[in-house]
């Protein structure tokens, strides 16, 4: 039998679903949803959401069942006991807007989710540095941007060490340096970079 979640889990899929990032679960309280250690197992279990709890705060992501479940959720989502009329109606319309999505096999995730690519880079920063300012191979950052083109992410990672918003420092140990090490990095200045650390808003 599928597992049966309550409104804060399904809320927490949904945001999750809408940001198609990494999310720190303070990002999730910010905004009122509530996921408990219990609801957030059964998500687990049940192979929607990776959490990952060896840094603090944990960090969500939506897996690719998670984002089928989302969109087969949304067509037959109903809204809290005693809504108003407003929102039985909104409720209504999501149903067939998602519905039609389905029939015409456009997928939820890509017409509602975001573009920013930066946005991107900073939570795939968080969920690998283990401490603020932490250095992070770029060979493990660029895995976690999904299909973003290397130039585009080249692009975005200089604008930041630019505006002096991210650091951008070779590895001195070269030694240690690997293929993927040596294609991920970004040349700047006549210098390949390999590392970086994300400056403190």
């Amino acid at each position: 039998m599928p597992e049966k979640f309550g409104s804060h889990e399904k809320a927490a899929m949904f945001l999750l679903l809408r940001e198609n990032r990494a999310v720190p679960n303070t990002e999730l309280t910010r905004i009122g949803i509530d996921l408990r250690p219990a609801g957030r197992d059964r998500l687990n279990r049940a192979g929607l959401l990776k959490t990952t709890k060896d840094t603090r705060p944990y960090i969500h992501q939506i897996t690719d069942d998670g984002i089928a479940w989302c969109e087969q959720e949304m067509t037959a989502v109903e809204p809290p006991v005693r809504s108003g009329p407003l929102v039985v109606l909104g409720f209504e319309m999501l149903r067939c807007v998602a519905a039609h999505l389905r029939r015409g096999g456009v997928s939820l995730a890509e017409v509602i989710s975001p573009r920013d690519l930066e946005t991107l880079i900073r939570t795939a920063y968080l969920e690998l540095s283990v401490k603020p300012q932490d250095w992070v191979r770029l060979a493990k950052l660029r895995p976690k941007l999904g299909a973003a083109e290397k130039g585009d992410v080249d692009e975005v990672l200089l604008r930041m060490y630019r505006a002096r918003e991210a650091n951008l420092v070779p590895d001195s140990n070269r030694k240690v340096l690997t293929d993927a090490d040596h294609a991920a990095a970004i040349r700047i200045g006549g210098e390949d970079k390999h590392l970086m650390a994300i400056e403190e808003s």
